[in-house]
């Protein structure tokens, strides 16, 4: 089936003034997003750079390969470099920041459209260990680091360009975009074409019935896969669209998996019983521990993740740092028992949510009979 690449292929040819911007451009920009592109591209509001001369100068760069999450990311950018539709859109005011002593990973960039719109990609979760930590923080922070300065960012951009805007993000990126419109001023709000949250975790509670966020939530468009994990998690007052991958269970959440009919993701009628399984265990699971138990799990998992300098998660599955684990776990005894506490509480809640569902089930079989 068609993806984000055939995509392009066949639509590449009409620009955005032909052919109003839809959700599959926005998962292409959130995806365009995660490239560390340096060089030319920097954090100077009035001076742009077309996409297809970032492009260019990019592939001349040594270490390029290292600079994307995966090799379709360069495929990616290329494609839309030498398409009508994407090469003549200019790239500003990219922003990376990381800040590992403040949990903090975050990355925007924006791209100007000829159609006199723009659109605001936030980085979803990169490699990195702090990346991954400032997500699990989610679970008992009200705000992360990240989420402030997306909504920093939504106004610094109001700040240099009068013009309306879409914002955009895959996973944490996703979640950022919702955060930081939600969180914008009324006349920012006015600005805000559409907000897509492709696959992105939830917020807690206490935004569900943010004025904001419910002024938001007719723009928000929110994509999950069938089997979708990472979407699911937290809470979402916005309705969601559940759309068809070719990938299985979490590799799902890759977006070049996601399956394109025109101008539209293939839908599908709701999320597979699984993806439902894992929801209602995490959440149960989650709501089984008061914050300060969310807190201290998290930073004894990732005191564990991160000792012998492992910063990245490809590092982590190293042999070598497989045995430092082990030796870690044999010499701390306070991590050892919060690890092993909390393991037993997501073991019980699974079975706890495997009951109910079997319940469910079998009332759903005798009201049919």
């Amino acid at each position: 089936m068609a993806n984000m690449f055939d995509y392009i292929t066949w639509r590449g040819d009409l620009t955005f003034a032909q052919d109003p911007p839809n959700e599959v451009d926005a998962l292409i920009f959130s995806t365009l997003s995660y490239i560390h592109f340096g060089g030319p591209v920097q954090d100077r509001p009035m001076y742009p750079i077309l996409l297809r001369d970032a492009a260019a100068y990019f592939f001349t760069m040594d270490d390029r390969r290292s600079r994307v999450r995966v090799e379709n990311d360069m495929h990616l950018l290329e494609l839309a470099a030498n398409a009508p539709r994407f090469q003549q859109t200019k790239l500003v005011m990219y922003r990376d920041t990381l800040i590992p002593e403040e949990d903090t990973q975050f990355a925007a960039m924006t791209f100007l459209l000829d159609d006199g719109t723009a659109f605001l990609a936030f980085r979803g979760t990169d490699m990195t260990l702090v990346g991954w930590k400032e997500d699990f923080n989610m679970s008992f922070q009200d705000t992360v680091p990240s989420q402030l300065l997306a909504q920093q960012y939504v106004h610094d951009f109001c700040v240099q360009y009068d013009m309306p805007m879409r914002i955009c993000g895959h996973s944490k990126g996703g979640n950022l975009a919702v955060f930081a419109a939600a969180r914008s001023s009324p006349q920012i709000q006015k600005r805000i074409i559409q907000v897509y949250n492709n696959d992105g975790p939830g917020f807690n509670h206490y935004l569900m019935g943010d004025p904001g966020y419910l002024a938001m939530v007719p723009k928000i468009t929110t994509l999950v896969p069938q089997s979708s994990i990472i979407g699911m998690l937290l809470e979402h007052e916005e309705p969601y669209t559940v759309l068809k991958s070719r990938s299985v269970s979490v590799w799902q959440h890759d977006p070049y998996t996601w399956e394109v009919l025109g101008r539209r993701f293939v839908p599908m009628e709701g999320t597979t019983e699984n993806s439902r399984f894992l929801d209602a265990t995490i959440k149960q699971w989650l709501a089984s521990m008061t914050n300060q138990e969310r807190s201290q799990l998290v930073d004894v998992l990732f005191s564990l993740l991160g000792s012998g300098g492992v910063e990245t998660t490809p590092d982590m599955f190293h042999p070598k740092n497989t045995l430092n684990y082990l030796k870690t776990l044999s010499g701390d005894d306070n991590m050892r028992k919060v690890l092993s506490q909390e393991f037993m509480g997501l073991l019980s809640a699974a079975r706890k949510v495997k009951n109910q569902m079997d319940a469910d089930h079998a009332a759903l079989e005798e009201a049919k009979q």
